[in-house]
């Protein structure tokens, strides 16, 4: 190319102005209208004039020149009506030469000027025509549209990003009292962008507003969003991940409410045997609101007679109404230690279908006829109305056992089932349960509970034996369902003397999955041929649907199909996984919390295991795991108890570090 030539080309998005001053194997040497020097291949030109300079003139006055040249193109691109052009143009979709255009634009021969202000023009224009080179191809009206609205919110975006950072820096430094009805969006984007980090739709325009606000990344809009009231300092960011919410749409709660004036209205009797003259018991946590199942019991000369009834949640709520949408998508209840949340609504879970004391129910009933060593010589199972005449808690049971008949004909009973299922194999595992409370002033208080005491183990029997015998009916009838199976454990750690704490504890790690079937199989951790869970299905939609089956296979509603039942499956099962994650990690946090006032203390841990950077150790006061350093000052070993020391406690940050005492 002759040197002096005036060029341009584009460098950071910008157009700039050059002469040529020398080439060399397809690559120019040019001096800018900057006043640099630099080198460019020849193929990166995007536009080349037929003007040249005179190199003789100097550097100082080539700048000067190169200066000149530019505004006046910029200052002929400002005449240029790009919409003007795109309408004429836009017909033809097809690619367009710089000249025609440049003819368009301008009378008379079009000059390097002019071609250059309509290259300058159109490069710079993102909406109407698509840029290749020296030539231009008009996009289609409604990819302008979508251009158009793509730049309005890029626009858009800017703004909130500048208005928001400017905002919170002048939060950060007052006492707001509520979030302005015009910053809402704004907190939008820092929840997203706090609880999702780069899976969030604004990880970008929260990531900018974050910094230039000077809000630390990583905490600061947590602790902004409970400074403006818009989180509790005690958030439960799991739900707001998970998408879970306490209350129920308009639409679940009036046909809940429909529901209750039905049942007031009349009551359906037919096909169902009256029990009402039964005494039927319900022993549950004292926190407990919905009572789904209660036993009875009738002594006779060769055994007794004992009845499991289970709230009959599948005469209330039809399969496929809105109220069932909703509880599919629930899939279970979820107890926390700071909050319940329900699987159905409030006014049918803890009220209409409840099993309250005093009230008439309709009920599936489970009666089993048991010898004196709890061999079940019959069974029938079949629609009923109960009225249940005591409500028991635990502690109630536990008190009463030895001196109430009929708690303790239960509880002998239920221990000989043990025994039974015991004999064919089953694995008692025994660790008690923690029991996290939070009070209305978020005091926290921590008891251990055990699992095996008179209460818990009666009911715990008789729901055994109510979900086996259901699961024989299903299987001797031939009839699908959902049934549970597990293979044996991988290992036995537990001995007949029921094992220590560390055997118990290590023992749940070889246990195999339960797995969910449509045909029996053995549950070989309970001990019995065949399983199925149906005695909460006021808590859990699996056991609904069980029931639901039951149902059927009464001839009381329509079966479901295979295809049905195993999209149940499916549907749950990923609900599941978020409430077992959601339940544990929200008490391990309130015990952190209660653990933040202890630092410096001294606590009780068990050795579990030694691993190639740490030891593995259990806090018996909590039955929680903790990492303690290898480097501790001794050398353990599994089933040690030794004191250890908190050293420091973040439950916000799930951050808990102790020493060996």
């Amino acid at each position: 190319m002759r040197s002096g030539t005036i060029v341009e080309y584009i460098d950071r998005k910008q157009i700039v102005c050059a002469v040529v001053l020398g080439e060399k194997n397809q690559r120019l040497r040019m001096l800018t209208q900057n006043n640099r020097e630099v080198t460019q291949a020849k193929k990166r030109l995007a536009h080349i004039s037929d003007e040249y300079l005179d190199l003789n003139m100097g550097r100082d006055a080539l700048v000067e020149r190169l200066r000149a040249v530019a505004a006046k193109r910029k200052q002929l691109q400002n005449q240029i009506d790009i919409k003007t052009l795109w309408e004429v143009l836009h017909t033809e979709a097809t690619w367009i030469d710089l000249k025609t255009i440049a003819e368009l634009c301008f009378d008379g021969q079009p000059s390097s000027d002019h071609t250059s202000a309509v290259m300058r023009a159109l490069f710079e224009d993102r909406l109407y025509f698509k840029f290749d080179t020296n030539r231009f191809f008009p996009n289609a009206p409604e990819q302008v549209a979508r251009v158009a609205a793509q730049i309005a919110e890029e626009a858009r975006r800017s703004r909130i990003i500048e208005e928001g950072s400017q905002w919170i820096r002048q939060v950060m430094e007052a006492v707001p009292v509520s979030v302005p009805s015009d910053k809402k969006e704004i907190i939008e984007i820092l929840k997203s962008f706090y609880l999702f980090g780069k899976q969030s739709p604004h990880y970008e325009a929260g990531k900018e507003i974050v910094s230039r606000s000077g809000l630390d990344r990583k905490e600061g809009p947590f602790y902004l969003l409970v400074k403006l009231g818009v989180w509790d300092k005690d958030e439960n960011l799991n739900l707001h991940r998970f998408g879970i919410s306490d209350s129920f749409p308009p639409e679940v709660m009036q046909a809940s409410r429909r529901l209750v004036t039905k049942a007031i209205k009349g009551k359906s009797r037919e096909g169902r045997r009256d029990l009402t003259c039964l005494s039927t018991i319900t022993i549950d946590g004292s926190n407990t609101v919905d009572f789904d199942d209660a036993v009875s019991i009738e002594l006779n000369g060769n055994g007794c007679r004992l009845g499991v009834h289970i709230t009959d949640v599948g005469h209330v709520v039809e399969k496929g109404n809105s109220i069932d949408e909703e509880a599919l998508s629930r899939a279970s209840s979820i107890y926390m230690p700071d909050k319940r949340i329900s699987m159905l609504p409030p006014i049918l879970a803890e009220n209409l279908c409840s099993l309250k004391e005093g009230e008439e129910r309709m009920a599936i009933s489970i009666m089993a006829d048991l010898d004196n060593s709890a061999n079940v010589v019959n069974y029938e199972i079949f629609p009923s109305i109960i009225r249940v005449n005591r409500q028991l808690t635990y502690h109630d049971a536990n008190i009463a056992v030895g001196e109430d008949p009929e708690l303790k004909a239960i509880y002998e009973m239920a221990h000989k089932f043990r025994n039974f299922r015991l004999q064919r194999g089953a694995l008692q595992i025994t660790i008690p349960e923690i029991h996290v409370q939070i009070d209305s002033r978020r005091n926290i208080s921590i008891n251990l509970v055990n699992r095996e005491n008179p209460g818990r183990m009666m009911i715990s029997e008789c729901m055994i034996l109510a979900n086996w015998l259901a699961a024989r009916f299903f299987r001797d009838h031939g009839q699908a369902t959902i049934y549970r199976s597990q293979l044996p454990p991988r290992g036995n750690l537990i001995g007949e003397d029921g094992g220590t704490l560390y055997q118990n504890w290590m023992q749940r790690r070889l246990l195999s999955r339960v797995v969910l079937n449509l045909s029996p199989e053995s549950h070989a951790g309970l001990g019995l041929d065949a399983y199925v869970t149906l005695t909460s299905p006021l808590r859990k939609y699996l056991d609904l649907v069980t029931q639901r089956q039951l149902r059927g296979l009464l001839g009381m509603e329509r079966l479901y199909s295979d295809e049905e039942l195993r999209f149940v499956i499916q549907a749950v099962e990923q609900p599941m996984s978020y409430i077992t994650m959601l339940q544990q990690e929200r008490t391990r946090y309130w015990i952190l919390r209660h653990l933040e006032s202890r630092v410096g203390q001294k606590e009780e841990a068990l050795v579990l295991e030694k691993r190639h950077r740490k030891y593995v150790v259990l806090l018996t006061r909590y039955m929680m795991e903790c990492p303690l350093p290898l480097n501790c000052g001794a050398e353990l070993a599994p089933k040690d108890t030794v004191l250890v020391k908190i050293e420091r406690v973040n439950a916000r940050s799930n951050i808990l570090t102790i020493s060996l005492a």
